[in-house]
């Protein structure tokens, strides 16, 4: 199920933050049931960033497993598996059904991104497979008629990035058009990189109601040494995305998506000819949503999906799926004293097969400021035709696999201290039945694909956030997790237990009056089984006149560190760029 969303535009002139991701209606982010992080504003903070995956960093209940910094990357939630976080465009789905190691081929350039809405926890009901650990929401903008934007910059490693944003407007019309692109001769041999993307975004307002029509693609050549084994690898994948949201009067919504995607995998760079894989994918996604005010405090969500996926691969073969789904929610609410939601989804796939997956979630406010909420679902994860069907010198598929099951418990308590201050925490635990991973008995060994009969993740993730004097922004995260698998048989486990066992997670932010802007983010992580370390990033950017310049600091303390087990991460670096807005109608 998902929400009615809001346009982008009306979400960031609010005054107020609003959530729609894990929640039957838009509702402001003080009312949310459910544990989630709302980072706004990016296109003005972009210059202090070095890309999207820096903006996710800003969550402690978030970890990037990244293989190298905005080319590919893995994103668990609360100790999940990457196949396991969904990833969404405007509340449509865009996981790979190749691999969850593709789920962040975002083709959104970074200026066309207004918001992200990360939700902690299983989203199920709302948005089908893959929703098991969590979600991640990119919400596109719609920027100001007249908006005129470029960025360029140079740095470390032979860096070269731009990106720009133009938008126009005719009577009831509205188009935008955005590009990045990024290119490095890599930090190290074979990681080297290119990667370019590009949209268009149209919205139309009729008396029918709004039509929003989003089209992109992506480009990402890239060297892989030492991303899947002891191999010097090369890949490049490819991606194309078209998206229509179609509103009917103020209930109905139709939403309609096509996205392909190919990977070409080359094992060994220096002789292509003895291991290269040639991937292709298609999905259809089709929907519609209405909702119903039943009385005064009760609304009524409701809606039929429809996914079809397919594969064309020399190696994992030619295969289709389809899945449909039905789905309602009934919410009661009461703003600033309880609410109450109550969601089923019944998803259909394969032979007669299917899955229910309910929510219930709720919350009371005890006075003005202190606020307790709790939720319970149920959440599943198809397996992605790499576990299914996959095979190289080192990873095995397992045709049988069955789909991952798993219940979520969460509870807590939102305390607003005063006005711009807020404190946080919550408590999880998340139970996994037939739980999927790589898995094997010695090094000597290939990764097996297989289920695990029981995983148990139990947590808390606390912080606080707020504004403090002159214009500075203050916010301080941390997140504990432990997993336990339930029968141990002595086996390595290569994705499911490089989760953080602690992340902390401090961001600081000022603008001062003659317009300087700067942040600083430290994070300290320590995996499961591994030493604890430290990243700490500082960038400064000038905000006043058209003529803007920005420099982006990463790892000042050059810490050596890996994300992912035997692929190296990149040192101190810098980039330092310029950022022009031409001309902004006001």
């Amino acid at each position: 199920m998902r929400p009615i969303l809001l346009f982008s535009c009306a979400l960031l002139a609010s005054a107020q933050t609003i959530v729609v991701t894990g929640t039957a209606q838009p509702v402001p982010l003080e009312e949310a049931d459910r544990s989630v992080t709302v980072l706004d504003n990016l296109p003005q903070k972009s210059p202090l960033f070095g890309g999207f995956y820096q903006f996710l960093q800003l969550d402690s209940s978030v970890d990037l497993q990244q293989r190298n910094p905005g080319v590919q990357g893995d994103i668990t939630i609360r100790g999940g598996t990457f196949g396991q976080t969904l990833v969404l465009i405007d509340g449509i789905r865009i996981n790979d059904v190749q691999t969850g190691h593709h789920n962040m081929d975002l083709p959104v350039p970074i200026d066309a991104i207004g918001q992200v809405q990360i939700l902690q926890g299983s989203g199920s009901t709302f948005y089908g497979s893959d929703a098991v650990s969590g979600v991640v929401n990119v919400i596109t903008r719609v920027a100001e008629p007249g908006e005129l934007l470029f960025r360029s910059a140079i740095g470390s490693f032979g860096t070269n990035a731009e990106s720009g944003l133009f938008a126009f407007g005719f009577g009831p019309l509205l188009q935008q058009f955005s590009f990045e692109r990024t290119l490095s001769d890599g930090f190290e041999d074979d990681r080297e990189y290119r990667s370019t993307s590009g949209s268009s975004e149209s919205l139309l307002r009729t008396r029918l109601g709004a039509t929003r029509i989003f089209l992109s693609a992506l480009d990402r050549p890239f060297g892989a040494n030492q991303f899947y084994g002891d191999y010097n690898s090369w890949e490049r994948t490819k991606t194309w995305y078209a998206a229509l949201h179609q509103d009917f009067g103020k209930n109905t919504e139709l939403s309609f998506s096509y996205r392909r995607h190919t990977d070409l995998f080359v094992l060994l760079r220096d002789d292509s000819q003895i291991y290269t894989n040639r991937h292709a994918d298609q999905s259809y996604d089709a929907a519609v949503r209405r909702h119903n005010d039943l009385k005064k405090l009760f609304r009524v969500s409701y809606g039929a999906e429809g996914i079809e996926d397919s594969i064309l691969s020399n190696n994992l073969g030619r295969h289709l799926r389809r899945q449909g789904a039905m789905y309602a929610n009934l919410d009661m609410r009461s703003l600033k004293r309880f609410s109450l939601s109550v969601g089923v989804r019944e998803q259909f796939y394969g032979r007669q097969q299917s899955f229910f997956a309910p929510t219930v979630s709720g919350g009371a406010w005890l006075s003005e400021k202190v606020k307790l909420r709790a939720s319970v679902s149920r959440a599943f994860r198809l397996p992605t035709y790499t576990e299914l069907y996959y095979s190289d010198p080192s990873d095995l598929p397992n045709p049988n696999l069955k789909p991952e099951q798993a219940m979520s418990y969460e509870a807590g308590i939102d305390w607003h201290l005063r006005k711009n201050w807020r404190a946080f925490a919550t408590a999880f635990d998340r139970d996994e039945k037939n739980g999927i991973d790589y898995v094997r008995g010695s090094p000597s060994d290939p990764w097996q694909a297989m289920n695990f009969d029981r995983l148990r993740f139990l947590g808390v993730e606390s912080g606080v956030e707020g504004d403090l004097p002159h214009a500075q922004k203050l916010t301080v995260q941390f997140t504990a997790i432990h997993g336990a698998l339930a029968d141990e048989g002595g086996e390595q486990s290569e994705y499911g237990f490089n989760f953080p066992t602690q992340n902390a997670v401090v961001s600081w932010q000022i603008l001062t009056k003659q317009g300087a802007l700067a942040r600083t983010r430290l994070g300290v992580i320590k995996r499961y089984q591994l030493n604890p370390y430290a990243l700490w990033d500082v960038s400064i950017a000038w905000t006043r006149p058209r003529i803007r310049p920005y420099v982006q600091l990463t790892n000042l303390t050059n810490t050596s560190y890996e994300e992912i087990i035997g692929v190296n991460m990149p040192g101190r670096a810098i980039l330092a760029g310029v950022e022009i807005q031409a001309w902004k109608k006001r």
